[in-house]
């Protein structure tokens, strides 16, 4: 089935995609949360119009969205963690560690945009920030030993 996203949706698509779905997943979730309605003729000249009335408001959203993306380039993160002897982590890290770093910076980023594989040994890695649906930039990251206060 054809649906109208109303809202981004993570690994599906953007607010105002028209996207294809299976019956289920648009009937038992997408539409009743709202996320979503249904693509039919009608709704498609709706969003048509919408989108033509939007679009200088659109560009200015990509517009800020690479202003923040030209800010975020040259930012290279390190986090600290407790590793153990052989160079493994306690833990992961991963979108929440990241977002918490880029806020000690100043930017306030939404960690469900930040994708990444989770870091599970000391190292260096990349994270992808997704700002926009056509502007994303990528984080570098170490991962370091913290030290211990003994």
């Amino acid at each position: 089935m054809e649906i109208i996203l109303k809202e981004d949706v993570i690994n599906l698509g953007y607010k105002n995609d028209i996207v294809k779905v299976k019956n289920g997943y648009g009937r038992n979730y997408l539409i009743p949360t709202g996320k979503a309605v249904v693509a039919t003729p009608s709704a498609k000249k709706v969003l048509a119009e919408e989108l033509k009335q939007r679009a200088h408001k659109l560009a200015k959203i990509k517009a800020d969205a690479e202003e923040l993306a030209a800010k975020l380039a040259p930012v290279s993160l390190t986090i600290a963690t407790k590793v153990s002897a052989t160079g493994v982590i306690y833990g992961s890290v991963g979108s929440i560690q990241i977002a918490e770093e880029l806020a000690k910076l100043g930017f306030e980023i939404d960690r469900k945009i930040i994708s990444v594989e989770a870091a599970k040994e000391v190292g260096n890695y990349t994270a992808t920030v997704k700002l926009h649906k056509e502007v994303a930039v990528k984080i570098p990251f170490a991962v370091v030993a913290e030290e211990s206060a003994e």
